[in-house]
């Protein structure tokens, strides 16, 4: 009777987690830079501020064992070095040092376009991939998706797939096995590059705050492992989307941390999305044919 319960409320939770307009409050909690955080009065929307003073970041309410995440994002519009724009999974306790721990990482360095991913394997990660992006994140809302389930993490970017970590414990190399929470935040980093603090505030903008996830209910992921969740069942991206993948990674992604050997990790040696391909955002001569594919490739994807 208990499992039946446990399982009831599990789905019940799931179906809340889908609702179309998702109150920021209901979900969401501020976490820290509270007076540099702020949510409109339908909680649709949310705002961080980064002055010299502070930045702000929320999490979510629960932690989860699977899941497709999303957030809708525009980052800070005032041309800069310095300052990170972030969406994450992580398995880390608040407000202590983290350690070894699970993380999966959009990060945008200064205001440039460049967004960075990034996967701790219950380690210190250093797993970067990044991308120059294909519109300027400034200027409009997009779409920021990790899928993490028990086969595979891909994230996406307005529903292109951009990069795959896949579940290799077979071959010795760990996977996300404890619960994690959402974050987002606005801070700087001198890794990031150097701040232009005359053109400060620097504001951030988070809207969409539904998603799809299991609530975790212990220290362990293995209850949000069922087919019955439907982000389950994806155990590897289908033809259309590998393609697609190939080639925004081809045209677009500007660091590979499996291109040298000095960075890769250990499933180096093993399929991490499509690393071996394009390791250069230049585009050649041909890329009139390569574009066409992928266009056609993506029309297909969103059913245009």
């Amino acid at each position: 009777m208990a499992f039946l319960i446990f399982n009831a409320i599990s789905i019940l939770l799931v179906v809340l987690f889908t609702s179309s307009n998702a109150d920021f409050n209901q979900y969401y909690y501020p976490l820290w830079g509270l007076n540099h955080l702020t949510v409109n009065p339908q909680g649709t929307e949310v705002q961080l501020l980064m002055d010299k003073s502070s930045g702000a970041g929320f999490r979510s309410k629960l932690e989860y064992g699977s899941g497709l995440f999303h957030i809708r994002m525009k980052i800070p519009e005032k041309k800069t070095g310095g300052i990170v724009t972030c969406f994450y999974l992580t398995s880390a306790p608040d407000y202590q040092n983290p350690g070894n721990h699970f993380e999966l990482d959009y990060e945008f360095l200064g205001t440039n376009g460049t967004v960075q991913t990034n996967v701790y394997d219950n380690d210190g990660g250093h797993r970067e991939q990044s991308f120059k992006l294909w519109f300027n994140p400034s200027q409009d809302f997009h779409t920021y998706e990790i899928l993490w389930n028990p086969h595979q993490i891909v994230f996406y970017v307005d529903k292109i797939p951009i990069r795959e970590f896949n579940n290799n414990k077979v071959r010795g190399v760990d996977y996300p096995s404890r619960p994690m929470h959402i974050e987002a935040s606005l801070w700087n980093a001198n890794w990031a590059g150097v701040v232009d603090w005359s053109q400060a505030p620097f504001i951030a903008h988070y809207q969409d705050f539904n998603f799809n996830a299991c609530p975790a209910q212990s220290n362990t992921v293995s209850q949000c492992s069922s087919d019955r969740y439907f982000w389950n069942k994806q155990k590897e991206l289908n033809a259309v989307q590998k393609r697609l993948m190939q080639q925004y990674r081809k045209l677009y992604m500007s660091y590979d941390y499996c291109s040298k050997r000095a960075t890769r990790k250990p499933e180096g040696g093993f399929r991490d999305g499509l690393k071996k391909v394009g390791k250069s955002i230049c585009i050649r001569n041909d890329k009139l044919s390569s574009l066409l594919r992928f266009q056609r490739d993506w029309r297909a994807l969103r059913g245009i």
